[in-house]
């Protein structure tokens, strides 16, 4: 379904991004860990067309999505969750689902998706007046991940979605991606929680200083050695 060949990206100076190649196939989870810094959301942002490579290409569904601006790719089915979930804290719950369905113009169908985001987080739909801003941790990231949801993608794009949430909550976001997954959307997600994220992967990168060194199941990278030394804690 997506496929990032040999990308070069540079801030400035900085050669963010080094001949980075990954693919990820319809209906799968495909993870990319990394410690910080070493280019996650720098791949997720040049996927979905805030950042510019200077060199190589990005398929989407065999279309060259490469030079494509952010909301022609969110069009053909691409969304993303952001890293620090960046609800928009001024406007409602309401509201920021909204936004997620600006490009749609199918009203029946945006009303029966918010439906069906409010009964996947109930606390949402308790809180669907309030603004943004006032959510918890928690809460915000179901908003943001119901905000992508609302635009109907086929490959939903997850920069960090355990940060900076109690372990109770990490392990519900990620049931809900497992969740969301089942249903039929393809997720390329980046993760600082390798343990997690392997758990529920399909196929696995292991990226470092805008590199990927290594790359296979999820199953055996949580099996390697390398692995769980650098990022599993053992």
């Amino acid at each position: 379904m997506l496929k990032v060949l040999g990308i070069d990206v540079y801030y400035g100076a900085i050669h963010a991004l080094k001949n980075l190649s990954l693919d990820v196939e319809q209906g799968s989870i495909v993870t990319l860990i990394g410690a910080n810094g070493a280019g996650k959301t720098t791949t997720l942002k040049t996927i979905s067309g805030l950042l510019r490579c200077k060199n190589g290409s990005i398929t989407f569904n065999n279309q060259d999505i490469t030079r494509l601006p952010p909301d022609k790719i969110v069009a053909l089915g691409i969304s993303q969750v952001p890293e620090g979930r960046r609800v928009f804290s001024t406007m409602s719950v309401q509201e920021n689902l909204e936004t997620g369905a600006y490009l749609r113009r199918d009203k029946k169908a945006i009303a029966r998706d918010m439906e069906e985001v409010f009964a996947r987080f109930p606390r949402l739909l308790e809180r669907k007046k309030q603004l943004a801003g006032t959510l918890s941790g928690g809460e915000q990231q179901m908003l943001a991940i119901g905000r992508a949801l609302m635009a109907r993608p086929e490959l939903m794009l997850m920069d960090e979605p355990s940060m900076g949430l109690a372990p109770l909550l990490v392990k519900e976001i990620f049931e809900i991606i497992k969740e969301i997954n089942q249903r039929g959307t393809t997720i390329l997600l980046v993760e600082q929680n390798a343990h997690m994220a392997l758990s529920i992967a399909h196929k696995a990168y292991v990226i470092e200083t805008g590199e990927i060194v290594l790359s296979g199941s999820a199953q055996e990278l949580m099996n390697s050695e390398a692995v769980k030394k650098a990022y599993l804690g053992g």
